[in-house]
């Protein structure tokens, strides 16, 4: 059940249920009958616009984004989908801080619902630091369904750790 480690605290109902999917290798059909297509964010500029969008309409009161950008070096297997960058400096009398947001560079060919996901979790801990009650009621205040998506995303991951592949998405 290695193969299921993004979504081992799921129930076993669950579990039985994507492993028929991967045994059938549907599991890639599956999710690209639910989102059929990419997003059209490419490039770290047009990452920034969308983010601080997101960050506008939701958290008005957080500090602005510095950068957002996709980043190559971030290992989604291993490590995690993106990061979250809380950088503080003194200048003079001042204490300044800097907002900065990294992806990992796989998700520039997902469906936006990914990405946004990806996203929303970053832009949370800029108000709170821990995965707790509120940090996930924020999520699902600027994603409704921050759950199944984040599931959905799990689904992703294992897909690509097992077939080293998923289905393309235009």
């Amino acid at each position: 059940m290695d193969s299921l480690k993004y979504i081992n605290h799921y129930s076993e109902t669950t579990k039985k249920q994507v492993l028929e999917l991967i045994k059938q290798e549907k599991l890639g059909q599956h999710l690209k009958k639910k989102y059929p297509s990419a997003h059209a964010i490419k490039t770290d500029k047009a990452l920034f616009v969308y983010v601080n969008e997101l960050k506008n309409a939701n958290m008005k009161n957080v500090a602005p984004l510095s950068k957002a950008l996709f980043d190559a070096k971030i290992n989604v297997i291993h490590n995690a989908l993106g990061t979250h960058h809380i950088i503080s400096r003194v200048q003079g009398a001042k204490l300044k801080s800097k907002n900065e947001i990294r992806i990992a560079s796989i998700f520039k060919n997902v469906p936006l619902e990914f990405l946004q996901m990806i996203v929303v979790h970053e832009l949370a801990h800029f108000k709170e630091k821990e995965h707790g009650k509120a940090f996930y009621n924020l999520c699902e205040y600027m994603q409704p369904s921050y759950h199944q998506i984040e599931f959905d995303v799990r689904l992703y991951l294992t897909q690509m750790e097992i077939f080293s592949k998923i289905e393309e998405w235009n």
